[in-house]
């Protein structure tokens, strides 16, 4: 499994952005579960969000629940991160994790096992 995060930049408070996480050699399974996290400067990996193929289950941290949506084009097997109303605590690396094992049911203790490389997010103004 392949997964391509993009669509990071420099966005003023307010401002929105939306991310990309394309996913690649889901081979032998057509679920799967698709996570963002982010990693803040001196902080800890924090997950933010989910979004699960096999029952459509979502997840959102609490800083993000109603500013963030995460979405999927299944055409072109990406998930995206609508982020909305973005604060300067918002900068990060956001990176997409991968799991198509267990549940696939997104929650806080969903656990992955394919990661991407991250986008950098600048909330400034």
């Amino acid at each position: 499994v392949q997964l391509q995060a993009s669509g990071g930049g420099l966005v003023q408070p307010g401002g929105s952005l939306r991310l990309s996480c394309a996913a690649s050699g889901f081979v032998g399974s057509d679920y799967y579960a698709i996570g963002w996290f982010r990693q803040a400067p001196g902080k800890e990996r924090e997950y933010i969000s989910c979004l699960s193929s096999y029952d459509g289950s979502t997840y959102y941290t609490g800083d993000v629940k109603g500013r963030f949506l995460i979405s999927r084009d299944n055409a072109k097997n990406t998930v995206y991160l609508q982020m909305n109303s973005l604060k300067p605590e918002d900068t990060a690396d956001y990176s997409c994790a991968a799991t198509i094992w267990g549940t696939l049911h997104c929650s806080p203790e969903l656990t992955y096992d394919y990661w991407g490389q991250g986008t950098l997010v600048t909330v400034s103004s």
